[in-house]
């Protein structure tokens, strides 16, 4: 039996604020993207806010207000790729140009957590740090360095 889940926290910066007619195709798909991963095999848990809806208006530890955050735990790393790449998640990833802007730093970072743990903000902006200053490592690693609960890197 697994002792633990993986957390994974993710970064972009929108192009505008959501209420912007350019936007209306990600906000309109927000809540049925996450109902999706919430029905998704291995999902655990995502940030949301008090409603239950994606975390859009919701204090973050990122100075430029156009920084949209995104979290959630996974019962694996299998669950999270499928649910990603596997499902009409793969169309936002595809299409993230017409509502985001490039950014030059790590947008994506995975970590263990133990089973029943929910991560933060502020440890996920951590994760996310660490990172980008040291690169790939059991404590924060990428989609394309990844490690496994075990902490062995993974192939």
């Amino acid at each position: 039996m697994t002792t633990h889940h993986l957390a994974q926290f993710n970064i972009t910066k929108l192009k505008a604020d959501l209420s912007n007619p350019i936007m209306k195709e990600f906000k309109d798909f927000l809540a049925p993207v996450n109902l999706l991963a919430e029905q998704s095999p291995g999902f655990v848990w995502r940030f949301s806010d008090e409603s239950g809806e994606a975390a859009i208006d919701v204090e973050t530890p990122f100075e430029d207000p156009s920084i949209f955050v995104n979290m959630s735990v996974w019962e694996n790393y299998e669950s999270l790729r499928a649910y990603t790449y596997d499902t009409v998640h793969s169309y936002f990833l595809k299409s993230r140009k017409k509502w985001t802007e490039k950014m030059d730093s790590h947008q994506v970072v995975l970590w263990w957590v133990e089973q029943g743990t929910i991560p933060t903000l502020i440890e996920a902006k951590e994760k996310l740090d660490k990172l980008e200053q040291s690169g790939p490592s059991y404590e924060a690693f990428n989609l394309h360095e990844r490690f496994t609960s075990e902490g062995k890197k993974a192939f």
